[in-house]
């Protein structure tokens, strides 16, 4: 196997091997200081030397620098299960060992991004924003999907930038430092991506210690020993622990959020890992809502005496989840409660009518995902986030697909033909993402108002 020089060598020295890759010789320095050629110009040196790929997927090409060597300027590392490392600049909290460890993806939204990182379902993940410009927005209080950010780690491109919006009261970077994340910054997003799209979510560690000193290969021993999120139950970790009533509504200009002060209808919300626009959402649509936590049973349920269930979003593998969920689920449909689910509440209750799921290869999220209603033709653009999907071949004879990706073909809705229920895969209240999809919590509120 060649190392970087010998290959700089075989493209006929530093000046040919620039213009064959496209680059400066500044950025040769950069490989020969790195020990590391970046992927997107193996192409261009195969077809110049006739290497193969193995010669250019050596230790020393792998990306990874010595043991405790940083590149210059570099203040943080995302190490893969494989031994990739993505150098760049830290920002947000330091990580003391061990640095946190998660399942890599990415999310293709372009705003919204204090709303995606406190979103519950993010639990056991490092994010990566495809959008490269990232922090203008800045941070508030108001945009905060959950108190506490189950969210691992953030991976941008563009270093965190000052906050220019009037809502704005702290810089993005700032925010994360008080919640205790880390993120990186001056990562190729592009090529993670990429690899993400094609491979499938990695294990990685994301490490920015205050020293400044890496152990790589504890790094990547960390992520390898890592189990990965199938066969996972998450929501215990971000559900709430005691019943608790809401009644605050949508935010509205220039009001901002208000409260329910004449519902008609009563629903209790499992929370699996619910985000409070969703409990908006059911508030605006004139609903009085009791949470409970994940594992509250059939009977804490229906002791409420509700008007109509919902069933949450969350993180984690359903399959999981469904040890202590899919009874509870299978006592409310029994009970004739009309019943409304989204995300892994979806999932679920699929789970609860006999179906199965199965992790899909890269998973969907970002606010721009199209799906088609059966019913009635209409493509809506949806907000989502999941990683696992329901199998319609399995669905029972007494379930229907409703609603269908356009991106994949996976399942993304389904409806009981025996009983009140129906459920989405995707965030009908959007938050970040557009409002296409809304109207399904009037239509819940339809079903109940039916069947009361």
């Amino acid at each position: 196997m060649l190392s970087v020089d010998e290959i700089i060598d075989r493209l006929g020295g530093a000046d040919r091997a620039a213009r064959l890759a496209g680059v400066s010789t500044e950025a040769l320095r950069k490989w020969r200081h790195a020990r590391a050629i970046p992927a997107r110009h193996w192409p261009a040196i195969i077809a110049a030397t006739g290497l193969s790929l193995t010669d250019l997927s050596a230790d020393e090409l792998s990306a990874a620098a010595p043991e405790s060597e940083a590149p210059h300027g570099a203040t943080a590392a995302l190490v893969l299960a494989d031994g990739s490392v993505f150098w760049g600049r830290g920002f947000g909290a330091h990580t003391i060992s061990p640095a946190p460890v998660g399942e890599l993806c990415f999310n293709t939204g372009m705003t919204g991004y204090q709303e995606t990182l406190t979103d519950p379902s993010y639990a056991g993940q490092i994010i990566t924003f495809t959008f490269p410009h990232i922090g203008n927005v800045g941070a508030n209080p108001a945009d905060i999907e959950a108190t506490t950010i189950a969210a691992r780690g953030l991976v941008v491109n563009h270093d965190i930038t000052d906050a220019s919006n009037w809502r704005a009261t702290q810089r993005l970077d700032v925010w994360l430092r008080s919640q205790n994340i880390p993120g990186i910054a001056g990562v190729d997003t592009r090529a993670l991506t990429i690899r993400i799209r094609d491979g499938g979510p990695p294990t990685a560690v994301l490490a920015h210690p205050a020293d400044g000193r890496f152990d790589l290969a504890a790094l990547r021993a960390q992520a390898e020993a890592w189990p990965g999120l199938e066969g996972m139950d998450l929501a215990k970790e971000v559900s709430c622990t005691q019943t608790y009533a809401w009644d605050e509504t949508q935010w509205v200009w220039p009001s901002g959020t208000g409260r329910q002060v004449s519902p008609r209808f009563h629903v209790v919300a499992v929370d699996y890992g619910a985000k409070r626009n969703i409990l908006r959402c059911l508030a605006s649509a004139g609903c009085r809502i009791t949470v409970v936590p994940a594992t509250a049973s059939a009977e804490a349920i229906l002791r409420h005496n509700p008007d109509g269930v919902f069933l949450s979003n969350g993180p984690g593998d359903p399959a999981a989840t469904a040890e202590y969920a899919v009874p509870a689920i299978r006592g409310v449909l029994d009970a004739g409660v009309p019943l409304f689910g989204i995300c892994l509440g979806h999932q679920l209750l699929a789970l609860a009518l006999g179906a199965k799921t199965y992790k899909l290869a890269r998973g969907h999220r970002g606010a721009n995902q199209p799906v088609k209603d059966l019913e009635t033709g209409r493509v809506e653009i949806t907000s989502q986030n999941h990683g696992f999907a329901v199998d319609p071949s399995t669905l029972p004879p007494t379930a229907e697909v409703t609603h269908v990706s356009l991106f994949d073909g996976s399942n993304e809705g389904l409806a009981c033909r025996d009983r009140p229920a129906f459920s989405v895969q995707y965030h009908p209240e959007a938050s970040p993402g557009p409002t296409d999809s809304r109207h399904l919590f009037q239509r819940f509120v339809a079903l109940m108002g039916q069947h009361g």
